[in-house]
């Protein structure tokens, strides 16, 4: 059988809370040893790896006695300090039997958008897997905020394997991939592969994970664009099917391929458009989306309906059309009270009337990603 793609020389594996808590709401460490065994393996084949792996909270739950995972921030990192040792323990016993050396790395959102600890962050890893390490990242969660969390680890796995210019992005889950349905019903089926992830039919494809998690199937395709916009491939497949990680690097028929883009999005618009936090949306007419879409131009106040949000001026902002479809992200030129003065105005009428400083585009097109069916298309 044909491998779908070359075995990759740097692969990202993420594995997700639920895949590694036991039935007695502790840290599975047979799982853990399982999935550190396949590591291993894999590293002696010749993949350099870095895993991204929840499971801190989940451990910390147990540990603590909390039979669900916290809905308020204090408690959340509580059980993130108390579970990240045992986490990373767990995965170092195991490891260190096949004499690989592990490296905690823990990052957080601000970590990708501040271009100086970006940098830093990516000279780290790059250091440590020249060094045969096996780097284990994870959120920052016991330090982080709302503001700067993530939700989950699958979007963090997607930056991750885009700094890194990484060959494939391995998201293990428990469930072994993307179904056209609800995975429930017998009426449903996998979907093996997905070339274009904006013919999904999104509205289909289900919400929030496990009630030890906190991703869900919404967010893995969403982390799939991230890779898959960055040239790599990703696949979606069950963390407890025997052998999974040899499976996905080598290239099986296992769980939900998404096709590697063949050229990758310009490092700039990967950053605007799926590493920052968007602070607000703006909304045009259905011609400034056709335009946006299909002519690369910038978005000019004519063509913006309202405004939305907290955003000022160097923020990025969702640009939103009039069925309420994300197709594109950018930084604005104005504040979210500015950007609604100027709606509907042309850039001369905009600037006539409340001077010079107005005679802009609200995003210009070098600062802005299209997101679906555009340009910039991944």
């Amino acid at each position: 059988m044909t491998a779908r793609y070359p075995r990759p020389r740097l692969a990202v594996v993420k594995v997700g809370s639920s895949s590694l808590r036991g039935p007695d709401g502790r840290l599975d460490r047979d799982q853990v040893a399982s999935l550190a065994a396949q590591l291993a393996r894999a590293r002696a084949g010749g993949t350099r790896l870095v895993l991204v792996s929840s499971g801190a909270v989940a451990a910390g739950m147990g540990l603590l006695g909390l039979e669900r995972r916290p809905i308020d921030l204090p408690t959340l990192q509580a059980a993130a300090a108390v579970g990240q040792s045992e986490l990373i323990q767990s995965y170092q016993r195991v490891l260190r039997e096949h004499e690989l050396t592990v490296a905690q790395v823990l990052l957080s959102q601000d970590d990708f958008v501040r271009r100086s600890r970006y940098l830093n962050a990516r000279t780290a890893l790059q250091r440590l897997l020249d060094l045969g390490t096996l780097p284990i990242v994870n959120e920052n969660d016991a330090i982080a905020t709302e503001e700067l969390a993530y939700g989950d680890n699958d979007h963090l796995a997607a930056l991750v394997a885009s700094m890194l210019d990484a060959d494939l992005l391995a998201l293990l889950s428990d469930v072994d991939g993307l179904y056209d349905g609800d995975p429930r019903t017998s009426g449903s089926s996998r979907i093996e592969q997905v070339d274009d992830i904006d013919a999904l039919d999104h509205a289909a494809i289900g919400g929030v994970g496990s009630y030890v998690g906190s991703g869900g199937m919404r967010t893995k395709v969403g982390s799939a664009r991230v890779a898959v916009a960055s040239a790599a491939h990703a696949v979606v497949a069950d963390a407890r099917q025997p052998d999974i990680i040899a499976a996905v690097l080598d290239g099986d028929a296992v769980g939900t391929w998404f096709v590697a883009q063949p050229q990758r999005l310009e490092a700039r618009r990967l950053w605007i458009g799926y590493a920052l936090s968007v602070r607000g949306r703006i909304h045009v007419d259905a011609g400034a989306a056709q335009a946006l879409r299909t002519r690369g131009v910038s978005l000019l106040g004519v063509g913006v309906a309202r405004a939305d949000g907290s955003f000022a001026a160097g923020d990025a902002v969702e640009v939103v059309d009039p069925q309420g479809r994300a197709i594109a992200r950018g930084l604005s030129n104005y504040d979210v009270a500015d950007v609604a003065r100027i709606a509907g105005r042309s850039t001369v009428d905009a600037a006539e009337t409340f001077g010079p400083a107005y005679a802009r585009e609200v995003i210009h097109r070098d600062q802005l990603v299209v997101l679906v069916g555009g340009t910039d298309r991944p």
